[in-house]
């Protein structure tokens, strides 16, 4: 119980020690976006024909005939009270819209992180098991093909071959099929809440749909994941305890999976929670390619209406995830290796 309050202590420092990164983030989006070319009131003005009074009057709706440094106080004094305002092109709350598609967005990512990691783990193992030999030059040209493919590209490839020429994925129409139903919205995952209401059909449905974008987004990050798989697994694999165990007989296996594996895991875990947080930001092209109703395509739709609320909100929330993020891997790496400090 005391070791679970004392991470719990630490934890909580270094979510307060973090808050002044955060702010840094605020600033900086807010500054950036104020000086981005064009005119909000402008685009949102009901067509090319609008009156001055029209612009002036969306502007002071929009708080823009106030100066910068007014507007940032006004928008840091509502972020610190919840407010992230409102979305000029959805009408909501950015807090709301950005509640309604996280969960999409974290189904997606963590689907395709587990799907990486279960392909990226085995081949980077085998490929440190037996350098130099064909199956670890055919590691590292899959992890190459992976970096260089872009991710709308093999999403575009993975439709034309599941989708179009064997007609065994889903239409790429988003989280579920357009002939059936959603589910109710308990955790905002439709792979849990159709589990909850025991709807395995939907479950199914729902996990179909899932699969090719998932699978896009494994692909790309499968490179870092088996590269430092294989890279860790070298480097242990020479340490004198594995040479140790191998001289007292011990099983292959057991050498491979108890000593060397566990040991080699801590560098995959810092590389797997980079990739996470870089994922949830970075999957836009693969929401967009499957019309997948996530937070990083509503974040793009904003920047190109030059709708400034919801983009400073998504900055935010990808901020906070990976200062949440990083705090898991450490916390996981004291669960590793017990020498390690969450300090």
């Amino acid at each position: 119980m005391s070791a679970v309050s004392g991470i719990a202590r630490r934890a909580g420092r270094r979510l307060l020690s973090s808050l002044p990164a955060l702010l840094g983030v605020l600033v900086l989006t807010f500054l950036l976006m104020r000086v981005l070319p064009g005119d909000p009131a402008v685009f949102f003005a009901s067509g090319p024909n609008a009156g001055q009074a029209e612009i002036e009057a969306i502007r002071h709706q929009m708080g823009l005939d106030r100066p910068v440094p007014e507007q940032l106080v006004r928008y840091l004094g509502d972020v610190a009270t919840g407010n992230l305002g409102r979305s000029m092109t959805t009408g909501q709350p950015v807090l709301a819209d950005l509640r309604q598609r996280l969960p999409a967005s974290l189904e997606l990512t963590v689907t395709a992180l587990v799907l990486a990691l279960a392909l990226a783990l085995p081949l980077g193992i085998a490929a440190a098991l037996r350098p130099g030999s064909a199956v670890d030059h055919a590691v590292r040209f899959l992890c190459a093909l992976g970096v260089c493919v872009p991710t709308f590209v093999s999403g575009l490839l993975l439709i034309y071959v599941f989708y179009y020429l064997l007609g065994l994925a889903p239409d790429p129409t988003g989280r579920i099929d357009v002939f059936a139903s959603s589910p109710p919205d308990i955790t905002g995952f439709y792979l849990v809440d159709f589990l909850l209401v025991g709807d395995l059909e939907g479950w199914r449905t729902a996990a179909g749909q899932l699969v090719l974008p998932a699978l896009t987004m494994a692909l790309f990050v499968l490179a870092p994941l088996a590269r430092i798989t294989r890279a860790s697994m070298l480097a242990v694999l020479g340490a004198d305890f594995v040479r140790t165990a191998r001289s007292l007989g011990l099983p292959r296996r057991r050498i491979v999976v108890t000593y060397a594996l566990r040991n080699a895991i801590l560098p995959v875990l810092t590389i797997a929670g980079i990739v996470f947080s870089t994922m949830l930001g970075a999957n836009v092209l693969v929401e967009k390619v499957f019309s997948w109703p996530g937070v990083a395509s509503y974040a793009l739709d904003a920047l190109l209406s030059s709708d400034y609320a919801p983009v400073q909100g998504f900055v935010l929330l990808m901020a906070s995830l990976f200062v949440l993020v990083n705090l898991t891997v450490d916390v996981l790496y004291g669960l590793a290796d017990p020498r390690i400090s969450v300090e």
